[in-house]
């Protein structure tokens, strides 16, 4: 074990401790009698081998204070590159390394461009003219990746943002940005949304899956959890994978899809949205449908591996390199009846 691990460890603790005093000023606050349980069981206790120098890395990192921030800007910003000296920036870019890939983002920290994976901006973009007004709001993001999204949420006006995801590489990567605004009311949980508890009908005022549904072997379970999680009259965002067809179509893929193994189902429109019905949720509504390009997501110094353009028939971009349809996404909105 590397020797400073334990000041680490408290670092990441001292971030939960706020938290959970963020937390216990919410209708939510029910939640405190489970939840440091489960953090301590997925950061500390599931074995891991980088965790330890991922943490080594968030203690390392430089202790700026940045001159401005921005949450409402297509890069999310922390600080100016007149903030710190060229050597320091210089440092804080290898200890930010550290933690590639970066799929979700952009971000500029003190001058830093993190050019991610995922123009993460333009899907705000489509996603915020069908927003309820975020002001003063409770809001969850499943599925929240390094975090971009939940940091555009803060910046709409947001009372507090929680997101979920398992990843802890992920977690490590909002830890770094959050490192220069610690006392923002944004956290991130490394959980499943398997872990969410049902908040009978008290839940958050808005909730968001987005890039979530097809990875899921059962996607009605994984409506029910939002569902639950959702207050009465609270606003769900979806956003999945789709296909052409009617009411009776759903493509599973057999085998992998654009060379990932974890898609599962892929319904049409119709289809999304009577699922939707059915699971008690009214107000359901397509508004937006667009084709994923290779200029949204792509490899980058920030993200060297494949992208898009790899998973893509190199003689038909419209088919993935299995032959089925090249990735389209449909964005949902819908209420909590």
């Amino acid at each position: 074990m590397l020797p400073r691990i334990p000041q680490a460890r408290q670092l990441l603790e001292q971030r939960f401790a706020a938290l959970y005093a963020d937390l216990g000023q919410t209708r939510l606050d029910g939640w405190l009698a489970q939840l440091p349980q489960q953090l301590t069981r997925t950061c500390f206790d599931t074995p891991h081998g980088k965790r330890e120098m991922w943490l080594e890395t968030l203690l390392a990192l430089p202790p700026l204070v940045p001159s401005k921030r921005d949450f409402s800007a297509a890069r999310v910003m922390l600080g100016q590159a007149a903030d710190c000296d060229d050597a320091t920036r210089a440092r804080l870019q290898q200890l930010l390394e550290v933690f590639i890939p970066w799929r979700k983002g952009p971000f500029e920290l003190f001058g830093i461009h993190i050019d991610t994976e995922w123009r993460s901006d333009w899907k705000w973009a489509r996603v915020a003219p069908h927003l309820d007004d975020l002001d003063g709001r409770l809001v969850l993001d499943v599925g929240c990746g390094s975090g971009y999204h939940l940091w555009r949420m803060l910046g709409a006006g947001a009372q507090l943002v929680l997101g979920v995801d398992p990843s802890l590489l992920f977690l490590m990567q909002f830890q770094a940005v959050k490192t220069y605004a610690p006392e923002a009311p944004t956290h991130f949980l490394p959980l499943r949304s398997e872990d969410l508890p049902d908040f009978g009908g008290t839940g958050f005022d808005t909730v968001f899956s987005m890039g979530v549904l097809y990875h899921r072997r059962s996607p009605l379970y994984h409506l029910q959890e939002l569902h639950a999680a959702l207050r009465q009259g609270g606003q769900l965002v979806l956003e999945t994978l789709v296909v052409d067809g009617d009411v009776r179509t759903l493509l599973m893929p057999e085998g992998r899809y654009g060379k990932m193994r974890n898609v599962w189902f892929i319904p049409s429109v119709p289809l999304l949205l009577l699922w939707l019905r059915r699971l008690g949720f009214v107000d359901v509504r397509c508004v937006d449908v667009a084709r994923t390009t290779v200029a949204e997501q792509r490899a980058t110094a920030w993200m060297r591996f494949e992208s898009l353009a790899d998973f893509l028939d190199p003689a038909d971009a419209g088919r993935t390199q299995e032959g089925y349809p090249a990735p389209v996404r449909a964005l949902v909105t819908a209420t909590r009846g």
